[in-house]
């Protein structure tokens, strides 16, 4: 709780200096005209006299004041570099030149010359204050003409929930004109009366507005309150705080069933080439994770190229990195089968020997080369950043990896349904020998079938490289889950791999909660171990002779 507050305060002073600093710019360039500056001046020299009490109320009168004015004047207060010049009592900006101090006017900017360090003493401030400098820097936002400025001001002064905001609120709520930033701006009013002494009608009406909130930050502010108070508010804070955890669960659901399906997409790229060479040849391929790996690799190195030759380009280096990692895998993939696999027909433990110690292979030419040390991939424009969905955070790099997912997906079972290749594809997996007695080269569908499983395991490696480290062992944290997927959605069947990597994804997500990452996945395989007992052939059974003796 502690680690939270802190990092949730220093985001609250990162967000309001960048929101000062939007104002102080124009401040700077512009200066306060003469007549502000005369009503100003008493305002700002008075923070230099009185106790820390004093101090505070004469910051929240500066805020009130509403001027942009004394945006600098706050903002060196809270660094420490506002200073009473000792001869007139006026506040200045002092800042450390040598062995004396150079002076500046706070409102004006003006050049005031250098002083030495016995003509100025600094105004002292306490951690109270720098949390009130930080709501009164957002409230004078608060009216500020960009919208995004207001938004974000209010969302300050909601962190801050400093009572001496609420006639700031009141003036700004009243002049909003946007729906979403009044709303928040009352969010914000809600949280400064929760922490006010003000009437009980008041506060039961600020916890209605937070529970209809519904956020993880009105539920902090409503346990404070059911902890702090007793009687009618304390019952009126413990019915919020049980309306948000209501909707809390629905949001939770909700982000598990995104995690789910993001991580659903995630087996699937790693699973479907998987599906088709386990389906069509039945050999249990070791080294498919190390295709997902080169693909990777092979956007490590294309990115490189970009960098290098075409920086300003960068943005189409996945475009480029796409083909390039399905051509690499896919050869890689077609030599392994020319070279070892098909000498191994009809015997699954000596293939399983075999590609094992091709993925040890390659993992360690891939340390030779690259090192055993991750690589940096970087991310396009389009696929940074994130969006919001009430309280669901999608990210657009997981989005996009969902969206490719079912392309290819949907394009793979396009070509297995009406091309050539897939037709004999299918006529092999479901009986190898009347295929080839009707004169399909089923030693070329094997090459090529392995080269193009092979090559979807490399188009992953692309995805994968956009959310995961790139390392030599990048295929082995995928290659257990993906034959759980086959297994469970059917072998060689692409429908029952789409449904069996989109369940087992969600079931972990919902599992992880309670069980923690790794048991949730221990769980997943003993049910799948339980369920196989009962349907060996898994979820979407393949129809054939060969395949059903």
């Amino acid at each position: 709780m502690i680690r939270t507050a802190r990092l949730a305060t220093a985001g609250l002073v990162a967000l309001v200096l960048a929101l000062a600093c939007i104002i102080a710019p124009a401040t700077a360039q512009s200066g306060a005209n003469e007549a502000e500056v005369t009503a100003l001046r008493p305002l700002v020299d008075a923070l230099t006299k009185g106790s820390f009490d004093a101090t505070q109320a004469q910051i929240n009168r500066l805020a009130e004041t509403g001027n942009p004015a004394v945006v600098p004047v706050l903002e060196a207060l809270g660094e420490g570099d506002l200073y009473e010049r000792k001869s007139d009592g006026m506040a200045v900006i002092a800042k450390r030149s040598g062995s004396s101090y150079a002076l500046t006017d706070p409102l004006t900017g003006a050049d005031l010359g250098q002083m030495s360090r016995g003509g100025v003493d600094k105004i002292r401030v306490n951690n109270r204050l720098r949390r009130v400098i930080r709501a009164a820097l957002g409230a004078l936002t608060l009216r500020a003409p960009d919208p995004a400025d207001r938004l974000a001001a209010a969302q300050a002064v909601f962190k801050a929930a400093d009572p001496d905001m609420i006639a700031s609120l009141d003036a700004a709520i009243a002049a909003e004109a946007d729906d979403t930033i009044r709303a928040t701006m009352e969010q914000a009013r809600a949280a400064a009366v929760l922490a006010s002494d003000m009437p009980l009608a008041d506060k039961q009406e600020a916890i209605d507005i937070l529970a209809n909130r519904g956020d993880r930050d009105a539920l902090s502010l409503l346990i404070g309150a059911s902890n702090d108070s007793d009687g009618e508010l304390a019952a009126s804070a413990r019915e919020g705080i049980a309306r948000v955890e209501r909707l809390q669960a629905v949001w939770d659901t909700a982000r598990n069933i995104w995690f789910g399906l993001s991580l659903g997409s995630v087996l699937l790229l790693a699973a479907i080439g998987l599906a088709i060479t386990f389906g069509v040849m039945g050999v249990i391929n070791m080294a498919h994770g190390e295709m997902v790996m080169l693909g990777a690799y092979t956007t490590f190195v294309v990115q490189n190229l970009f960098r290098e030759l075409a920086p300003d380009f960068f943005g189409y280096s996945l475009a480029v990195a796409l083909p390039a990692a399905f051509l690499v895998a896919g050869l890689v993939g077609v030599a392994i089968e020319r070279g070892i696999i098909r000498f191994l027909h009809n015997r699954p433990l000596e293939t399983l020997l075999a590609t094992w110690g091709v993925s040890l292979i390659l993992q360690q030419a891939v340390r030779t080369i690259f090192g055993p040390t991750n690589q940096e991939v970087g991310n396009p424009d389009f696929m940074s950043g994130a969006f919001e969905i009430g309280q669901l955070t999608i990210t657009y790099n997981r989005l996009w990896i969902v969206v490719f997912a079912l392309v290819v997906f949907f394009t793979l079972l396009i070509a297995m349904k009406f091309t050539r290749f897939g037709l004999n594809v299918r006529a092999v997996t479901q009986n190898r020998r009347m295929a080839a007695s009707m004169g399909i080269r089923t030693p070329w569908v094997d090459a090529l079938t392995f080269g193009l499983g092979s090559g979807i395991a490399g188009i992953a490696g692309v995805a994968l490289s956009q959310i995961d480290n790139v390392s030599p062992n990048l295929g082995q944290s995928y290659i257990i889950d993906s034959f759980m997927v086959v297994v469970f959605g059917g072998v060689g069947n692409l429908w029952g791999t789409l449904f069996g990597a989109m369940t087992l994804g969600v079931a972990n997500k919902f599992l992880e909660p309670y069980a923690g990452a790794v048991l949730a996945k221990i769980l997943v395989l003993v049910f799948i171990i339980l369920f196989i007992q009962k349907r060996p052939r898994g979820l979407f059974a393949l129809k054939g002779r060969a395949v059903e003796s």
